[in-house]
């Protein structure tokens, strides 16, 4: 795999994934071929920021969960008005990181 596409790619995306997995990721783009890395940018990562502000609008619903893919997490939370208010407070100060964390889940997954 050529580095610069690898670089490019990381300097574009590296604000989704977890800071201490960085290294990691690009030690698997480096060992793809590059029909498979044409796959892997591809992937629709989702942006802390945008889940962040989702949380914060529509939380206490349980879009954010929904839109992480964790469709159970997102019925409980809707079914419980967000525990309540205490989950969707909780998930205020999380859901970025559970959304790096998923990102990371995506593309390693996919990178094997």
């Amino acid at each position: 795999m050529e580095q610069v596409k690898i670089d490019m790619y990381m300097s574009a995306n590296q604000d989704k994934f977890p800071s201490e997995k960085i290294m990691l990721i690009r030690n698997q783009l480096e060992k793809l071929e590059d029909n498979k890395f044409g796959f892997i940018q591809s992937i629709e990562l989702k942006s802390p920021t945008t889940m962040l502000i989702v949380s914060i609008f529509l939380g206490g619903l349980g879009v954010d969960r929904f839109m992480l893919g964790q469709s159970g997490l997102g019925v409980a939370k809707l079914l419980t008005c967000g525990g309540i208010g205490v989950w969707a407070l909780i998930d205020l100060f999380i859901i970025m990181g559970k959304t790096k964390d998923v990102n990371y889940q995506k593309i390693m997954i996919n990178a094997i």
